[in-house]
């Protein structure tokens, strides 16, 4: 279940900007974990009611986006949404196409105090 290092990662990330603030707990942590990023949701929800107890982020609210894939066709050029990987282009059906969102796995702000 690799979903409870990543919030361990989230929480070492959130841990160390609340050192640097000299706070003593995160309020409010906003996510953005793309449909394509390999992330099972309830693993993670499972790991972050666990992993950040004692920890800065034990009362934090979380909010969560969740950007849909998104690919453009390298041959003809065709941007299309996308749910998994292997889909080709509706256009030409081509496998050869670049994924430009759905992958994002970041933390996009913290609110502290």
């Amino acid at each position: 279940m690799h979903e409870l290092s990543i919030v361990q990662s989230i929480i070492e990330i959130a841990t160390r900007e609340a050192e640097n603030a000299s706070a003593r707990q995160v309020e409010r942590i906003e996510l953005e974990i793309g449909t394509l990023s390999g992330i099972e949701m309830n693993s993670f929800w499972f790991a972050w009611q666990h992993a950040r107890q004692g920890s800065v982020l034990e009362h934090c609210e979380a909010d969560i986006s969740q950007p849909g894939g998104q690919a453009t066709c390298l041959l003809c050029n065709q941007q299309y949404p996308i749910a998994h990987y292997t889909e080709p282009c509706p256009n030409c059906g081509s496998h050869f196409i670049d994924i430009t969102q759905g992958k994002e796995l970041r933390v996009k702000s913290i609110t502290i105090s």
